[in-house]
């Protein structure tokens, strides 16, 4: 009978559940979209109960369609939006709230408040992250402040915090299971990824009792079985990542300096940097690597807030695409943007720039652009966003980058990876699988139960789609860079009054 790993891959707008082979190949999958909601301008939440009703329902499926039983998984490894952040009643499984969603800004004035005393440096020494509303600390603070009786039940111990992964692992195990990995721990603004544990300083500095917070372990680990009533039988949990880390490692970015870029809803690109935490000087994160040892290795991290969700803007709001794959066919119909920059800073602008207030700017409109030139100029800010960020890490690590490996939805567009290859002047990589976060999650798993020896054998399953070499000429990338710099400096001027204070 032949053992397969299931990735459970719980996303943004979406869960899916895929199930692969020893060599890396998808035998089934399924994907089910989820609410989306928005109580005020800025704020975005998830109903916990549909998170895990949703990734329940395509696990059954995925193992449906190809007659699959229980004792056909080996091992199931996680991955998930990272920093979203739930808390629910130890007792009874009632979430207090709903899932506050990492792209939500509106405990941006606690981070305000952290730079008046200083103790925003402390938070970077400590978790490597540049404090942003972006993470799970100040949202967890939200939670007890305004949800009447909550801070009087966590300090009793009644309520219990987890991001994505420690919901479905709690949820998978019927509460057997309270746990997380380090690299989703790293995205809580409350770890200590030197120390390898949870910060008594910053917890007390938010008001979050430490009995609330989940047990952490390496990513590839056996945290514990699923509950024989949920699928059918008592399956291994072996993995757990952040969808980001288990990307990284799904491409098989094992070594020092090896990079990859994820175009997903935001891009989000990480460089390996070995047993070696780089704090960054160009607004990078420092962030923890997936693996299944107890030391673990560290990335440089720079996330760009808008890709992916920049052509569904396109296509939803304003009516220029009827389908994301279209984009593609209207870039190609023009040479150029004709001049025009969009610079997509719809909620602030990440890595390298770290402005909250930043709004999205079309500049260099003339009478001669046209819907063609429209979404060929958001287009290219993808790449443009993730040249900044690929600069800055060269910068930081002292590292030349070689080649770059790219996944994600946004990757099967040819002419934004032939963009991006000529605008960073490097080989772009593309896998034949690029369900690489789901990948990597089955490969962490995997590796934790003994259904893959060891990272030679996984390397073996990487295999390339199709290799974009830079064809630019010299001159015109520099002038393009030239115009994008000067197009973010009008985004990052809107944020500030008439005054020059940052409004």
């Amino acid at each position: 009978m032949r053992k397969l790993i299931m990735a459970l891959d719980q996303g943004t707008t979406s869960s899916r559940c895929i199930l692969f082979d020893k060599s890396g190949n998808i035998c089934s999958m399924a994907q089910k979209e989820f609410t989306q909601y928005y109580p005020r301008p800025g704020w975005v939440e998830h109903n916990p109960k549909e998170i895990w009703s949703s990734q329940l329902a395509v696990a059954a499926e995925s193992m449906a369609m190809i007659g699959a039983g229980a004792d056909q998984v080996a091992a199931i490894g996680i991955t998930n939006q990272r920093e979203t952040t739930i808390l629910w009643d130890r007792n009874t499984g009632e979430p207090v709230y709903n899932a506050v969603v990492w792209q939500c800004r509106r405990t941006s004035d606690m981070i305000e408040e952290l730079k008046k005393d200083g103790f925003h440096q402390i938070i970077r020494q400590k978790t490597g992250l540049i404090p942003d509303a972006y993470f799970s600390a100040t949202k967890i603070a939200w939670i007890l402040e305004h949800v009447p009786g909550a801070r009087e039940r966590a300090n009793a111990g009644e309520l219990m915090f987890g991001t994505v992964d420690t919901w479905l692992m709690w949820n998978l195990t019927k509460g057997e299971v309270h746990a997380t990995d380090y690299t989703n721990a790293s995205r809580t603004m409350l770890f200590d990824i030197h120390r390898l544990c949870w910060d008594r300083e910053i917890l007390a500095r938010f008001d979050i009792p430490e009995a609330i917070l989940p047990k952490v372990y390496p990513s590839g680990y056996l945290f514990g079985y699923t509950s024989a009533s949920v699928l059918g039988g008592r399956i291994p949990i072996a993995g757990a990542a952040g969808d980001q880390q288990a990307a990284l490692f799904g491409q098989c970015c094992f070594e020092q300096g090896e990079v990859k870029n994820t175009y997903g809803t935001g891009c989000f690109l990480l460089m390996n940097t070995g047993k070696e935490a780089i704090c960054s000087d160009s607004g990078l994160l420092t962030t923890v690597a997936a693996g299944t040892s107890k030391t673990p290795a560290y990335a440089l991290e720079g996330s760009v807030f808008v890709a992916g969700a920049g052509i569904q803007w396109l296509r939803d709001s304003m009516g220029l695409l009827s389908n994301a794959a279209q984009s593609q066919k209207y870039c190609e119909k023009v040479e150029d943007t004709a001049g025009m920059y969009i610079v997509p800073a719809f909620a602030g602008m990440g890595a390298p720039y770290w402005n909250q207030y930043a709004r999205g700017t079309v500049v260099g409109l003339t009478r001669g652009c046209a819907k063609e030139h429209f979404i060929r100029a958001t287009l290219e800010a993808i790449a443009y966003q993730t040249a900044d960020v690929l600069q800055a890490m060269e910068r930081d690590s002292g590292i030349h980058l070689k080649s770059l490996k790219v996944d994600g939805g946004a990757s099967a567009n040819d002419f934004l990876m032939q963009f991006q290859a000529d605008i960073v002047d490097t080989q772009v990589q593309r896998p034949r699988c690029i369900e690489t976060t789901a990948l990597g999650a089955a490969y962490l798993a995997g590796l934790a139960v003994g259904y893959w020896k060891d990272q030679e054998e996984i390397k073996v399953n990487w295999q390339m789609g199709k290799c974009f070499e830079s064809a630019m000429e010299a001159g015109r990338r520099e002038a393009l860079l030239k115009g994008w710099k000067r197009a973010v400096r009008c985004a990052l001027a809107w944020a500030k009054d008439e005054d020059g204070v940052s409004s």
